[in-house]
């Protein structure tokens, strides 16, 4: 069975509907949890692709938080050998800022649901075609990237520019959270709810935004991270999934 590395930076944000479209085409995972202390590998040793996932801290607080040099050793070895790489959030963050992109705080918090606009790329794109123009996806940021270097642009919002991107022909950043399941959203609500104070946003109408929003992205996370997988099925070696869920 094929298998991928997933770095998990909190427990709140795992792979969400991520892992239904891996199970759905026979791929295993096994979560590194930075988090709790687990040790980042230096290569992909015989896995088949990586997953970053978002988390609460900046890919420059690296001081504060070492393992993000060794993520970031992981996702330019991913890179080099032209592996599926995908990251979510912080995890978009992180390969911008290994493809030499700037990373940095936004003039905004983009906290809840809000409308993103694909790209004409994104209408060709192997993952991102057929969706429309527009999307409702859950946002839970404070920092931003610009394009990397012959990357493509795949969307941005009102007040990101720079909202998703590939790079060659299997590496994908999106800032903006597709993978999200109510569980986690409520999660995420909790956990983060000073910071979403201090921004001024509005649990309750983020909360009552989830049966509208929610059916629709579970529809169209389905149909890209369904792609996303099947780049999985030809490359690297045989993995072994060791877990296959969030603590």
């Amino acid at each position: 069975m094929q298998s991928v590395w997933v770095l998990q930076h909190t427990p709140s944000e795992d792979l969400g509907t991520i892992e239904h479209a891996l199970r759905g085409h026979g791929i295993g995972f096994e979560y590194i949890e930075t988090y709790a202390g687990k040790i980042v590998p230096h290569e992909m040793a015989g896995k088949a692709g990586l997953i970053i996932m978002g988390g609460p801290m900046g890919v420059y607080e690296e001081a504060q938080f070492p393992f993000l040099r060794d993520e970031m050793q992981l996702i330019e070895s991913a890179l080099s050998a032209d592996f599926p790489v995908l990251g979510v959030c912080l995890g978009s963050q992180l390969l911008a800022a290994a493809l030499g992109a700037e990373v940095r705080k936004g003039k905004k918090k983009e906290l809840g649901w809000h409308a993103v606009m694909l790209t004409d790329s994104a209408a060709r794109d192997p993952l991102f075609a057929g969706l429309g123009r527009e999307i409702w996806p859950f946002h839970w940021h404070g920092d931003v990237f610009s394009l990397p270097h012959q990357a493509v642009s795949l969307a941005s919002s009102e007040w990101t520019p720079c909202q998703a991107f590939r790079f060659g022909r299997n590496a994908y950043g999106i800032l903006f959270h597709l993978e999200v399941t109510q569980e986690q959203i409520s999660k995420m609500l909790a956990v983060f709810a000073d910071e979403l104070r201090e921004a001024g946003g509005n649990e309750a109408m983020i909360a009552a935004e989830i049966p509208r929003r929610l059916p629709a992205l579970k529809e169209i996370s389905g149909k890209v991270f369904g792609r996303w997988a099947l780049k999985l099925t030809s490359t690297g070696d045989e993995g072994k999934t060791v877990r296959t869920s969030a603590d």
